[in-house]
């Protein structure tokens, strides 16, 4: 798994509502530096885009996030996703990612449920909703106890805030919103997307952590 989390610093968290704009901004992204795109199942569009985005862009690693149940796993994996990115970690929602073979990202946001994930062997997980539920500090003080943890944060988290979280050793990568502005993505404004994701990129080093495993 930690080849997904050091993929970049920033994984896109995408509202796709028109599967034919997935493809441009999925090279968009990867121009920019940003591989690791996350479509979440908020719309229609959501699977189609995976779909595409799979079989056109292969430098693109996509996953489907806000995967709530064991059918949306298995729609997720029928269209081609790389990973899985939950919001939570019901005992059944990550029986399901667990069967599913692919690399996931269970969402927690508390020491309980960090707990939980841990004892299946999970150490890299989905802090959500990060600014909402503590923020960097937060984390920070979580890794006194829990130093083996790794954490991607999403959920309020703008290109102002991400460094404030990647400067812990606990945090690899940030996912946001803000690369794939929503206008942007309509307007088929790629070249607007791709300097957003290229100043993304640059917020830490690249990390090398080898391919999604």
């Amino acid at each position: 798994m930690s080849g997904l989390l050091d993929l970049a610093p920033v994984v896109p968290v995408v509202v796709l509502h028109d599967a034919e704009a997935a493809v441009p901004m999925a090279k968009a992204l990867v121009a920019g530096g940003l591989p690791a795109i996350e479509v979440t199942l908020r719309t229609p569009a959501a699977l189609d885009g995976v779909r595409r985005i799979a079989a056109e862009v292969p430098d693109a690693v996509v996953g489907v996030g806000t995967v709530l149940s064991a059918g949306d796993v298995a729609d997720a994996v029928s269209a081609g996703a790389r990973f899985l990115v939950s919001p939570g970690a019901t005992p059944g929602l990550l029986d399901a990612m667990d069967r599913s073979g692919l690399p996931y990202l269970p969402g927690v946001a508390t020491v309980s449920e960090m707990l939980t994930v841990l004892e299946r062997g999970r150490t890299e997980m989905k802090f959500f909703p990060a600014e909402a539920a503590g923020g960097a500090a937060y984390l920070a003080s979580v890794a006194g106890p829990l130093p083996q943890l790794r954490f991607c944060p999403t959920g309020g988290i703008s290109a102002a805030t991400a460094s404030h979280y990647l400067a812990l050793p606990s945090v690899p990568c940030v996912g946001g919103s803000w690369v794939t502005p929503a206008d942007a993505v309509a307007a088929g404004d790629w070249a607007r997307i791709t300097g957003l994701a290229a100043e993304a990129a640059a917020l830490a080093p690249r990390r090398r952590g080898g391919a999604v495993r």
